[in-house]
């Protein structure tokens, strides 16, 4: 399971032929599957264009648990099925990582809100912001929900 920005870079300094080298060396590289979490469909005629498997599971500006226990859910199915999955939004930010660690609390990698985010600052170099610790409580409450 690896995160990233999307592949080509985001916004104005987005390239086609960056996005094309990218896709190729993910595919190159054992990735098995792209997962965007884009509200548009950007990139998505890349993967096909190249073969790779992807899955476009987008997050509202407005996420809620909901959003997050699909997107868990999947990423858990996929992984047990041997999967090898890169996920990206727009830009490498606060939403990726607090979507990682959301994640590893989820599927019990992680055992604690403040361990998730520590594991995610030292992995990143960067300190997460609200958003990023947001969606870890959000993750939180999902773990307590399911008992």
């Amino acid at each position: 399971l690896a995160v990233s920005e999307r592949p080509g870079g985001h916004a104005r300094n987005h390239r086609k032929i960056r996005r094309q080298e990218e896709v190729l060396w993910i595919k190159n590289n054992g990735f098995t599957r792209v997962v965007s979490l884009l509200p548009s469909v950007h990139n998505l005629h890349a993967y096909e264009e190249f073969g790779l498997p992807y899955a476009h599971v987008p997050l509202p500006p407005t996420l809620e648990p909901s959003h997050l226990a699909e997107l868990f859910e999947k990423l858990a199915a996929w992984l047990r099925a041997g999967e090898r999955i890169l996920v990206h939004h727009e830009e490498f930010g606060d939403l990726v990582m607090g979507v990682l660690a959301g994640y590893l609390l989820w599927a019990g990698l992680l055992k604690s809100g403040p361990e998730a985010i520590v594991v995610l600052e030292k992995l990143c170099r960067r300190p997460m912001d609200a958003t990023g610790r947001e969606i870890v409580a959000m993750a939180l409450d999902l773990v307590a929900a399911r008992g």
